[in-house]
């Protein structure tokens, strides 16, 4: 711990301010109280300090200056802007409940009142205050008259501007005063405010953890945070503050009920439930920031002087603090190895900020207007700047992250993600038939023993090797199953059009012991507290399901279950396999006849019956009008991604096709690009026309830049390929994903990988290693016809040229170029 002399104005020593990072390496300080406790004047003014030149400056603000206050909140909203809320203005007298937006314009501010409408939080001190985008969140503080535990919501980008108080019907914090709250980015967790301690009603600190969150269909509610060890408690506390590091939450400073007593400054691992204790910072009612590594103090009391606030910065290497805690300091080298990548890469810049200022100027003008007509009103956002650049994170296994809302930084952090505790309830019910009241349950009964048996991501370590996971799913169960994921894909476009936050999942190739380890890994799509991110993710899965590997059935069966589950939530593209000309041949076909010793020509058979069903799956995906998700690629005929929704169901993939939409479908599934950046124009590709039609090619940069450029795109995702890294980028527009580590059992160097696009766009890859060797015969032998081994040949008939086709090997490693990997590195 060491302090850090800034020249310039110096504040006064003072408690009960904030302070905001606004700005890269600028942070802006107001209000607060300065003297001693005894003798204190509330202050109002504004200062900005730079963190580079160490520096602050006093800043002149004109405007609707709000009155001076202390133990108010304020937190960043947008660039050189904060906005506040509440505190006290001395004397036992409450400042105002109007919200207050500052805006920094060449060394000189201006405040804007927000125009409100409606029911306000009232007038308090004490309280938190958190951005989830778009979101204000005020939660408890003191009224004046008792400390609260109510919530409150608002939304900066809908107006007329209105509070809400939220109602949660889950289990509630306790009332409390002087408590800190804080946002988690990183991981499933992404968007909750997290809650810590504080001082209930009579007097005592407390010392638990909450989460509140937003579901998608407009719910909030909150969910008690468990600690692993209940004898290794976290000390209690208020008047402390609270920042994230990636997973990690940092409780730092406050006091006890213990007059004197010095608190341990704690870390709270969410992923892990884990305390962590270090040496005290003997600190309360200050202010705390991060900057890279580096944790920042200002102001509030010593313990050891707890009527005269201290004066000057304190800062602390994390690195330095965490040297012996190879857990902590494992994330801290992830996020500083991470710094250089969101100034290396960034497709597009940034647009410009709006005049937000002059937003609310007007709006204030005509806030009586919009009561009498609130149909009439135009929409005013606090920033237009809608940033739809994609940008691919240089590691995998990260995530973004803020720190608490009242130090917000603009900085883009990321952080490993592997487990970390998550809401309880699911986004919805599910698949429901609105004609019937008892659908819901029919269809939960139907998915219950599909789940039970397949959805184990804790368990499946346990599999016995070349066990049968199917055994008591009964035929008529899997064909009634077929029918009802059919019924939801009927309804479907063949181009998806899906939002953010998504998790997307490469070829799987009936590698389901795979699928289980990054569901265990990464989190699973089911509503469970600890392993489930269902209700804060999509899933988008890009084909591919069955084939080669010997366990498609478990696979296929789990995804249908979750698309009839989690239909809106769940999304299933198509893939090459995904066809009967191509799966009878490269093992589907035999291993439904293993599991189910059926005729897979009969057309009541269950390979018959999935196949019916693949017919329906979507082709292609966009996610926020910007990524192009595909099996394949995007080929040389199609023109405008519009194109796809013309294509009619049920498809079936046509080889040597005829007409306009059959060759965009067959291209859509089968095309690659080239393998070398330098390659323009669109080739054969002789290697994958594996039915000798001439009608597979690779598609050149030309191709690439100009489908991209006409149909106002900028990426294109993609699987189809196994990758050395289980991912590679190519033209900073291409990215292909292959979830399937050690494709067909002879490449053991090549990893798996998803994708996870965060709400702000962020592209991050989470990457698994070929699996150690078991007994399990994870790949189908299609050399030696299952008719040979059993003597039914009647059951499994493969001529000449599908015997063939078994025996080609199976598709190659893309080519790695030096520079198709250099970000990740």
């Amino acid at each position: 711990m060491e302090s850090v002399n800034f020249a310039g104005d110096n504040p006064q020593p003072r408690f009960g301010h904030t302070i905001c990072v606004i700005a890269p390496n600028k942070i802006a300080l107001f209000g607060g109280a300065v003297g001693d406790t005894g003798r204190y004047v509330i202050t109002g003014d504004v200062y900005i300090g730079d963190i580079i030149q160490k520096k602050w400056k006093r800043v002149e603000a004109s405007g609707n200056v709000p009155t001076n206050r202390a133990a108010h909140q304020a937190l960043a909203i947008e660039l050189n802007q904060m906005i506040i809320f509440g505190g006290a203005v001395g004397g036992g007298g409450l400042a105002d409940d109007n919200l207050y937006v500052f805006e920094l314009r060449d060394d000189t501010g201006t405040w804007v009142t927000v125009p409100v409408i409606g029911t306000t939080p009232g007038r308090r001190y004490g309280h938190t205050m958190v951005l989830i985008k778009p979101y204000l969140i005020v939660f408890g503080g003191n009224t004046g008259q008792e400390p609260v535990n109510d919530v409150w919501s608002f939304n900066l980008e809908k107006s007329p501007y209105s509070w809400q108080k939220l109602e949660c019907s889950s289990e509630q914090p306790i009332v409390r005063v002087y408590h800190s709250a804080a946002l988690c980015s990183t991981g499933s967790a992404n968007g909750m405010m997290v809650a810590f301690g504080g001082r209930t009603s009579d007097q005592s600190a407390l010392n638990d953890t909450w989460g509140l969150r937003r579901h998608r269909d407009g719910r909030w509610d909150w969910v008690r945070a468990p600690y692993r060890s209940q004898t290794d408690q976290p000390a209690q506390r208020y008047q402390h503050s609270t920042l994230f590091l990636g997973t990690l939450m940092l409780v730092i400073g406050g006091r006890s009920n213990n007059v004197g007593e010095t608190l341990p400054f704690e870390i709270y691992d969410t992923e892990t439930s884990d305390w962590y204790k270090f040496q005290p910072i003997q600190r309360f009612r200050h202010s705390s920031w991060l900057v890279e590594q580096f944790l920042y103090l200002h102001g509030g009391f010593d313990s050891d002087q707890p009527n005269i606030p201290t004066e000057g910065i304190l800062r602390i290497d994390l690195n330095k603090r965490f040297a012996q805690t190879p857990q902590l300091l494992k994330q801290m080298n992830t996020i500083k190895a991470d710094q250089s990548f969101s100034q290396s890469f960034n497709p597009k810049p940034s647009l410009p900020l709006a005049q937000t200022q002059d937003q609310f100027k007007k709006t204030n003008q005509s806030a009586s207007a919009q009561q009498k007509n609130q149909n009439s009103h135009q929409q005013i956002r606090v920033s237009s700047a809608t940033n739809k650049n994609i940008r691919l994170a240089n590691q995998a296994l990260v995530a973004m992250t803020y720190g608490p809302e009242e130090d917000i930084t603009n900085q883009v952090k990321k952080v490993p993600i592997d487990k970390l505790q998550d809401e309880h309830k699911k986004l919805g019910p599910g698949f429901q038939d609105p004609n019937s009241q008892n659908k819901s349950q029919v269809l939960d009964q139907l998915c219950q023993p599909f789940m039970q048996n397949l959805l184990i991501p804790k368990d499946y370590s346990q599999i016995p090797p070349n066990s049968n996971l199917l055994t008591g799913l009964k035929k008529e169960m899997i064909i009634k199953l077929c029918d009802e994921v059919q019924r939801i894909l009927e309804k479907e476009p063949n181009l998806l059009r899906l939002r953010r936050p998504i998790k997307i999942y490469g070829n799987l190739n009936g590698q389901y012991l795979d699928l289980m380890r990054f569901f265990d890994h990464f989190k699973a799509p089911y509503d469970n507290l600890y392993n489930g991110d269902i209700d804060s993710q999509d899933y988008l899965f890009l084909g591919d399901y069955v084939d080669r590997g010997s366990r498609s059935l478990e696979i296929i069966l789990l995804l249908f279950t979750l698309k009839i589950k989690y239909s809106d939530q769940i999304h299933l593209l198509r893939g090459h396999h995904e066809d009967p000309k191509v799966n009878k041949i490269f093992g589907f076909a035999d291993e439904c006849y293993i599991k189910f010793a059926e005729d897979i020509m009969d057309p009541n058979s269950i390979y018959q019956r999935i196949n019916r069903v693949f017919q329906y799956l979507p082709l292609a995906a966009i996610i926020e009008d910007k990524i192009f998700c595909v099996h394949g690629g995007i080929g040389q005929t199609m023109r405008t991604i519009d194109e796809i929704e013309l294509i009619q169901k049920p498809l079936e993939i046509v080889h040597d096709p005829k007409t306009y939409q059959q060759k965009i479908a067959l291209e859509l599934l089968w095309s690659d690009p080239c393998l070398q950046e330098e390659e323009l124009d669109n080739i054969p590709n002789p290697d994958r026309d594996i039915f000798q039609n001439k009608q597979i090619f690779r598609f050149g940069t030309n191709r690439i830049n100009k489908f991209l450029q006409e149909n106002s795109l900028n990426m294109i995702i993609r699987s189809h390929e196994p990758t050395m890294e289980g991912f590679e980028r190519q033209n900073n527009n291409v990215i292909t994903i292959f979830s399937c580590p050690d494709y067909g059992g002879n490449q053991p160097q090549c990893k798996g990988s998803i994708l996870t696009i965060s709400k702000r766009g962020e592209i991050i890859p989470k990457v698994i290693l070929p699996a150690a060797p078991i007994q399990e015969q994870r790949w189908m032998d299609l050399e030696e016809p299952i008719q040979r081994k059993k003597g039914f040949a009647k059951y499994l008939i493969i001529d000449n040229e599908e015997a063939q086709l078994r025996k080609r090997p199976s598709t190659p490693t893309r080519q790695k170029r030096p520079s198709s990997q250099k970000q990740f590195k």
